[in-house]
C-alpha cells in the first residue's frame, strides 16, 4: 500500500516488491553475516592485502567498481569501502545484505557542530533524516534511533579499550554544500552535535532488510564556527585506528 503525500519524497510503498531487486548482478553470493562497511579510504584496500582477503566480486556501478572482501580468521568478516553519500552507500548496503550481511558495522568521519577536537570519537545514537535515501526504506519521521544492540558492542569495546568517547544525535544531510550557517545553528539547537551523510539512510536500509546495524564517528572538519570554515586534516589521522577499531568490535561481540 502507498502512503501517498503531496511532497513526493514522504510517500512510502511498504509492501509492493521492487522490480529490480537488490541482490542484481550478485545473484548466488553468499557473504558473512559480520560486514564492516567503512568510509576509510584506501587504508581499506592495504588491511584487505595485508590479511590475505578474497576478493569475492566487484559491486558494479555505472562509475566504478567496488570490491568486496572477506577477511579470513575463525569467523570471516566482509569488508568492504562505502561510496560517500546517502544514495550510494545504501544501494551497497542493500545488495551486501542481499547477499548475507545480517549485523553491519560501519565508520566514518564527521563534520563538528558543537566545539570538539578533531580525531575524536563519538557513538551517534539517532539520526536526523534530512537525507532523502532512508525514506525510500521507512515511512516519514524527523529522527531514526540507532538499533541498541550494535551500540553496546561499540559501547563494550570502547570501554574496555579505554578509548574515551561520547555518544551524540547526527545530522544526515545529502546537502553538502547547503550546510548554511543558520541551518547549523538550527540543528544544534534541536540537539545535533555532528554531520555526516549516510547514518540515516544505512540504519533505515538495515532495519527495512531485518539486519542490524551500528555505526562510530571521528570528528574531523568543523563547522562549529559558521563565519570560518575549518577542514582541519579531515580526520585522516584516524583512518588507520578507526578500522583497527571496527574490525576488533567484530571479532570480539556479536549483535
Amino acid at each position: 500500500m502507498i502512503i501517498q503525500h503531496e511532497i513526493p519524497l514522504l510517500e512510502y510503498d511498504d509492501l509492493s516488491p521492487e522490480v529490480i531487486a537488490p541482490d542484481h548482478g550478485c545473484e548466488g553470493v553468499r557473504l558473512p553475516e559480520k560486514c564492516f562497511f567503512a568510509f576509510l579510504g584506501d587504508v581499506v584496500h592495504a588491511c584487505a592485502r595485508e590479511a590475505g582477503a578474497r576478493k569475492v566480486l566487484d559491486l558494479i556501478t555505472v562509475s566504478h567498481r567496488i570490491p568486496v572482501y572477506v577477511l579470513p580468521g575463525e569467523e570471516e568478516i566482509c569488508l568492504v569501502q562505502s561510496p560517500i553519500g546517502a544514495a550510494a552507500a545504501a544501494q551497497v548496503l542493500d545488495s551486501l545484505i542481499a547477499c548475507g550481511c545480517r549485523r553491519i558495522l560501519a565508520a566514518g568521519s564527521c563534520g563538528v557542530l558543537a566545539d570538539l577536537p578533531e580525531n575524536a570519537f563519538l557513538v551517534p545514537v539517532r539520526a536526523l533524516r534530512a537525507e532523502g535515501t532512508s525514506y525510500h526504506y521507512l515511512p516519514p519521521s524527523r529522527f531514526l534511533d540507532l538499533d541498541p544492540e550494535p551500540l553496546s558492542a561499540i559501547r563494550k569495546s570502547f570501554e574496555r579499550q579505554g578509548l574515551p568517547f561520547v555518544t551524540c544525535v547526527t545530522w544526515s544531510t545529502d546537502g553538502f554544500f547547503r550546510e548554511t550557517r543558520d541551518m547549523v545553528k538550527y540543528r544544534l539547537a534541536e540537539g545535533c552535535q555532528v554531520v555526516e551523510m549516510e547514518c540515516a539512510a544505512l540504519a533505515a536500509c538495515s532495519r527495512k532488510r531485518g539486519a542490524k546495524f551500528g555505526q562510530f564517528l571521528f570528528t574531523a572538519d568543523s563547522l562549529a564556527n559558521v563565519h570560518a570554515y575549518d577542514e582541519r586534516d579531515f580526520g585522516t589521522g584516524s583512518h588507520e585506528k578507526a578500522l583497527a577499531l571496527g574490525l576488533e568490535i567484530l571479532k570480539e561481540y556479536d549483535f
